[in-house]
C-alpha cells in the first residue's frame, strides 16, 4: 500500500475546517505564540514608561515599531520560532530569542535583558492563554452562538400563537404552543450565555513561585505588586494576587463549565428538534443536489441536529475534562495543565461546528401546523384534564355534587382515544353550572393552550 502524504489527524483540521478555521486565530499554537510575543512586548514597555532598572521610555517610533511587530506576527515569525525552539527545546525561551532578535534589528541592545526579566514562563504563558481564550470565545465563538440564538428567538416569536400537542413521557399530555416551547430554550440559553458572559479572565505576574521574590531583589523600592496588576489590567485581564508559579486556572473551570452547560441546553434542543422532525411537527427543506440515502432515494435526514449532537457531546467531554484536570497542580508547579491547555482548541471547535450545524439546520426546516393541527384533532382526551379541574371547582362552589371528578374522567379517557362528538355529550351531561359547561363545550385540543401565547413575552429581551 503506497502511504498517504500527510493528513489531518483531526476532523476539525480536515473535513470540517471551513467551520472552524477562525479560531485558528486565537486556539492555534501559532495564536498562542502571537499573544506571548504581545506580553513580552508589553512588560518590556511597561518596565521602559516607569524608567525602571535606569532605562528611559522608548521613543514613539520604536514603540510603534514594538507593537507592530506584535500585532502583524505572521508566517516569518513562525518559521523563526521554529527553528529558535528546534535549538532551545522551550517554546516560551524562543519566544524571548525571537524579541530580543527584533529589538537587535530596531537598534535597542541595551534592551535585551530587559527581555523576560524577572519572569517565570508561566507568567507569560497565564497572560496569553487568559487573552488568547477571551478572543476566541468573545471574538468567535460567541457571535456564532448568538446567531443560533436570534434564529431561536424569531422562530418563538413567529409561531407563539402555533397550537402544538405536548408530549410528556412521549405520551400526549396538554397541548402548548410551538413557539412557546422554542421559547423555553431561548430564556434557558440567555441564563447560560449570562454565566459565561460574567466568566473572568484572570492573570498572574509575579514570578516562579508567585512571591515576588526575583524581582524584589531587582529593584527592593518598587511596588511590584501594583506594577503587576496595572500590567495584567493593562491587557484588559483580572488580576489575580494570590497563586504559586501559575495561574491557578480556576476562572478556566468556570468557563469550561459555563461553556459545557450550555453545550448540553444546545443538546437538548436538538433531541427535541429531531423527535419534532420525526413526530411530522417539522419539515426538512431539500437541499439542491443533497442525498439523504445511498439506497433510500426518498430521504431526508436531519443530520444538521444529528452533527450537533455527537460534536456537543465530544466539546463536553473535553470541557468536562479540562475543568477537572486544571484545577489541580502539585505544589507549586507541574506541567500537566501544559499538555491539557494545548487541547482547548479542540474542546471550542466541537462546539462551534454544532453551532454552525445548528443555524443551518434550523434554516432548513419548516413548520408544520396542518400536522400539529391534525395531531391536535387526533387528541380530544387530553380536555380530560380541563373537564376535571373545572368539576372540581364546581364542586368546591357547591355548583356540582360529582363525587371525585378525577376518578370520573380517568374511567372515561385513561387509555382510550375520545373524540369530539363524545367528548361534549359527556360535558352536556354532566351536573355542573351553566357558565362552566358552556366553557367546556366551546373548548377544543388546539385551543387548549393556556397562556402558551403570552408566555413567550416573558423572554428578556436581548440588547
Amino acid at each position: 500500500m503506497t502511504p498517504l502524504p500527510p493528513q489531518p489527524l483531526s476532523p476539525l483540521d480536515g473535513r470540517y475546517r471551513p467551520q472552524v478555521e477562525a479560531l485558528g486565530e486565537y486556539l492555534s499554537e501559532a495564536g498562542l505564540n502571537r499573544a506571548r510575543v504581545l506580553v513580552e512586548v508589553e512588560w518590556i514597555l511597561a518596565l521602559t514608561d516607569r524608567a525602571m532598572f535606569g532605562t528611559q521610555p522608548l521613543d514613539p517610533e520604536h514603540t510603534r515599531a514594538l507593537r507592530r511587530f506584535a500585532s502583524e506576527f505572521g508566517q516569518e515569525q513562525i518559521d523563526e520560532l521554529a527553528g529558535l525552539e528546534a535549538t532551545t527545546r522551550h517554546d516560551v525561551k524562543a519566544v524571548e530569542y525571537l524579541v530580543r532578535g527584533e529589538l537587535t534589528r530596531l537598534g535597542r541592545g541595551d534592551l535585551l535583558e530587559l527581555t523576560h526579566i524577572a519572569c517565570t514562563s508561566e507568567d507569560v504563558n497565564n497572560l496569553a492563554y487568559a487573552i488568547t481564550l477571551r478572543g476566541a470565545v468573545r471574538d468567535v465563538w460567541m457571535p456564532r452562538l448568538l446567531d443560533v440564538l436570534a434564529a431561536l428567538r424569531e422562530l418563538a416569536t413567529t409561531e407563539r400563537a402555533t397550537p402544538m400537542l405536548a408530549r410528556t413521557h412521549g405520551q400526549p399530555a396538554t397541548p402548548t404552543t410551538f413557539g412557546k416551547e422554542i421559547a423555553v430554550f431561548v430564556a434557558r440559553l440567555e441564563r447560560a450565555v449570562a454565566r459565561v458572559e460574567r466568566v473572568e479572565y484572570l492573570g498572574k505576574f509575579s514570578g516562579a513561585t508567585g512571591t515576588f521574590a526575583a524581582h524584589l531583589a531587582a529593584d527592593p523600592e518598587a511596588d511590584w505588586p501594583a506594577i503587576s496588576r496595572e500590567f495584567v489590567t493593562s491587557l484588559g485581564l483580572t488580576w489575580n494576587p494570590l497563586t504559586t508559579q501559575i495561574e491557578s486556572h480556576d476562572g478556566q473551570a468556570e468557563l469550561f463549565g459555563a461553556v459545557a452547560h450550555l453545550n448540553r441546553i444546545l443538546h437538548n434542543l436538538c433531541t427535541d428538534v429531531w423527535t419534532y422532525i420525526s413526530l411530522g411537527y417539522l419539515t426538512q427543506i431539500p437541499q439542491a443536489g443533497a442525498t439523504g440515502s445511498s439506497t433510500m432515494p426518498h430521504k431526508v435526514n436531519p443530520i444538521r441536529f444529528e452533527n450537533a449532537e455527537a460534536n456537543l457531546e465530544l466539546s463536553c467531554a473535553l470541557l468536562d475534562s479540562l475543568a477537572a484536570t486544571l484545577v489541580t497542580s502539585r505544589l507549586q508547579r507541574d506541567l500537566t495543565d501544559s499538555t491539557t491547555q494545548r487541547n482547548v482548541g479542540v474542546a471550542l471547535g466541537h462546539s462551534l461546528l454544532a453551532l454552525d450545524n445548528l443555524a443551518r439546520g434550523l434554516g432548513e426546516i419548516a413548520v408544520a401546523r396542518a400536522a400539529m393541527a391534525a395531531d391536535l384533532e387526533a387528541n380530544w382526551e387530553v380536555l380530560a384534564e380541563a373537564i376535571q379541574t373545572v368539576v372540581r371547582a364546581e364542586v368546591t362552589a357547591g355548583r356540582s355534587s360529582i363525587a371525585d371528578p378525577y376518578a370520573l374522567l380517568k374511567e372515561l379517557t385513561r387509555g382510550r382515544r375520545v373524540g369530539g362528538a363524545e367528548l361534549r355529550e359527556f360535558v352536556a351531561g354532566l351536573d355542573i353550572g351553566p357558565a362552566a359547561k358552556e366553557r367546556l363545550l366551546a373548548l377544543t385540543p388546539a385551543g387548549y393552550t393556556g397562556l402558551a401565547d403570552a408566555l413567550v413575552d416573558a423572554l428578556p429581551p436581548r440588547d
